[in-house]
Formats: structure tokens, sequence, C-alpha cells
């Protein structure tokens, strides 16, 4: 599971170019790099001068594999591309993106994490935020089961691991430019939680942007909700990255 695909672009240098890392879904115990193929190919198109790595992480389930492993395995990753910047020619203006359990991942390194490298903005596509109240007010009965399989308890029994592993737990006025992206009938992760978020970030000062589409589920979004998703996720980008304009 630790694999990463990179792509490098031409006519990179180290003192310019960003990287973009994204993170696959799956609630955490399923999904695949493979799944991204349609972000990778879409990102890759619209932001030419992007490195762009799209990873793997161990997955949870039966009792193996359980949180925090997933997001260490993310600071695994981070590490080892940080290792990699003048071997690969980048710099280290970084941004990450991922989508619903990939969401929650990339939330939780950039709002936690600060070395070895600090993200310049995070795109998050409906991803879980707060999994305490996930737990406590699911969108449907699954969602407490699956959340007692990728951590083995429950918020009652080990609030601590619930929060630390909550990306709203960790905002702060130094918390990177967010990008929320939801759909508002999301029936596996329900629009409250990019709400929650987008309520700690104001609170915070933080530079954001939510987008919500009304009428789209979890990530079966039509090709024109897509395009315009991904117009958002450009323009968000650059702005964040002035050099790529």
């Amino acid at each position: 599971r630790h694999k990463m695909d990179v792509y490098l672009p031409a006519g990179r240098a180290a003192t310019t170019t960003p990287l973009l890392l994204l993170i696959h879904g799956g609630g955490w115990t399923s999904g695949d790099k493979a799944e991204m193929a349609a972000f990778v190919d879409t990102l890759r198109r619209r932001l030419p001068a992007f490195a762009v790595v799209n990873m793997n992480y161990r997955l949870a389930g039966n009792g193996v594999n359980l949180f925090p492993a997933q997001e260490n395995d993310v600071k695994l990753a981070v590490s080892f591309i940080h290792n990699k910047l003048a071997e690969w020619s980048i710099s280290d203006r970084w941004s990450v993106a991922g989508a619903s359990a990939g969401a929650h991942l990339a939330m939780l390194q950039a709002y936690k994490q600060t070395t070895p490298v600090k993200f310049r903005s995070v795109v998050n596509f409906f991803g879980p935020a707060n999994l305490v109240s996930f737990y406590n007010n699911p969108p449907n009965p699954l969602v407490p089961l699956l959340l007692f399989n990728v951590t083995g308890t429950t918020p009652a029994a080990n609030l601590a691991l619930y929060q630390q592993s909550s990306p709203v737990s960790f905002v702060t006025a130094a918390t990177p430019p967010t990008l929320l992206l939801h759909g508002g009938a999301d029936i596996v992760v329900p629009v409250s939680q990019s709400q929650q978020l987008r309520n700690a970030l104001e609170l915070a000062g933080v530079q954001h942007r939510f987008v919500l589409y009304p009428s789209g589920g979890h990530g079966d979004w039509d090709a024109a909700t897509y395009t315009n998703a991904f117009n958002e996720v450009e323009a968000f980008l650059k702005t964040y990255h002035p050099s790529q304009r």
C-alpha cells in the first residue's frame, strides 16, 4: 500500500514548481489511487506546471490498520516526497486534495502538521471533518459501524481518538486556505460536515470557499457539476500558487 504515482512536468524548477498531493477515498477500508485517474488527468491538463503525486495508504478493517494508520501513512508519504525535492526538481510549495475519506486525510495532514512542509491550500471533496458528530449523528446506520471498524472504538469509549482524528479540532488562524465542495443530497457524508468546518474556518479567520451543489450526492455528480467543481479547484489553486496563474 505504500506506493504512489508521480507526475513531473517538463521544464520544472526547484524554486517554482508546485506540487499537488492527491488522496483517494473509500471509507478508509477500500479504494485505490487508480480511482483518482480522472482527477489526475483533469488536473494535469488544467495545471500543467504542477507536479502531481497520487498516493495509496493502508486500508483499515477487521482489527488491522486501525486509525491513525492512514494518517501516519500520509505523513510518511509527505516526508518521502520532501526528501526527493532536489532529485525531482520541485519546490516546497504544496497543496493537497482528497475525496471523501481522502479529503479527511488531506485535511488532517494540512491542519495538524507544519513540518517538513506547510501546505499552502487544501481541496476538500465532501470529506468528514468531525468524526464525533459523524458518529453520533450519522446520515445512515452504516456510518457508526464503519467508524467502529476503522477505529476499533466509539466516541463514548475513546473521545480523544475521535477528536484527534477530526480536522475541525485543529483549525486555527494558521490553517491553510480550504476549498469545500459538497453535495446537498449526500447521504454518506452529510453536508453538515462541511458546514461545521466552514463555521470553524470562519471563526478562525481562515480563507475558505464553500461550494454547495444542492442536488449532488456523494460524488455521483453529473458532468456539468464536476466541470464546475474543477473550475473552482483550478481557480482556487492558482490563487495560492500565483506563479501558475
